[in-house]
C-alpha cells in the first residue's frame, strides 16, 4: 500500500493509516531519543501512545476488512448461524437468520431456496429484488428453474464452501 494520505480508495482507511503511523513515529522517537540520553522512557507515556495505536490499528482494520452486508436466510438455525460467523471471519458484514426480515441498502441477500414456499407475495418481490445467491441441497431442474424465477445471482449447492460463498457475494457486490 502506498503511503500517502491520498493514495488509498478508501478515505477513512488513508486518514487511520496516517494516524497509526504518527504515532508509532512518535512512540520510536521516543524511545530512541531515551536510548541516546540514557535515561528510561516513561512507561505511562509509553503505554499511552501504545494505546493510542492499537485504536488506530482497530480503525485500520475495520476500514479495511468489512466487505460488504450479508443476510444469510436457512431455515437451519445453526447452519445459518455457522456461515455467518465464518463470512465474518473472512470480513463481511455478515448476519443469520430463519426467516426474511427487512434488508439493509446495499446488503447481498444468501437464501435457501427451501423457504421460497413460506413467502407471501410482497417478500417474494422483495427476495426477487435483491437477486439473491440461492443455496440449497436441489439439484435438479425444477429448483434451479425455481432459482432463475427469482433472479438469483448464484446457485450453489450445499454443503457450500466458504470460499465459495465469498466468491459469489462479491461478484454480487460489484
Amino acid at each position: 500500500m502506498a503511503s500517502g494520505i491520498g493514495s488509498s480508495p478508501k478515505p477513512e482507511l488513508a486518514a487511520a493509516l496516517h494516524r497509526l503511523r504518527s504515532t508509532l513515529a512518535r512512540l520510536k522517537a521516543e524511545i530512541e531519543l531515551a536510548l541516546a540520553d540514557g535515561v528510561g522512557p516513561s512507561p505511562e507515556r509509553l503505554l499511552e501512545d501504545v494505546r493510542e495505536a492499537l485504536s488506530f490499528l482497530g480503525e485500520v482494520e475495520d476500514a479495511s476488512h468489512l466487505r460488504g452486508a450479508v443476510l444469510v436466510v436457512d431455515d437451519d438455525a445453526r447452519l445459518a448461524d455457522i456461515t455467518a460467523r465464518g463470512l465474518r471471519r473472512m470480513g463481511f458484514d455478515a448476519d443469520s437468520a430463519v426467516a426474511l426480515r427487512a434488508m439493509r441498502a446495499g446488503e447481498v441477500l444468501v437464501f435457501d431456496l427451501s423457504l421460497v414456499d413460506a413467502l407471501d407475495g410482497p417478500a417474494y418481490q422483495q427476495v426477487q429484488a435483491t437477486r439473491p445467491i440461492v443455496v440449497t441441497g436441489a439439484t435438479d431442474p425444477a429448483s434451479r428453474a425455481l432459482a432463475a424465477a427469482l433472479g438469483a445471482s448464484d446457485y450453489l449447492v450445499k454443503p457450500v464452501e466458504l470460499e465459495e460463498l465469498a466468491a459469489a457475494i462479491t461478484r454480487r457486490m460489484t
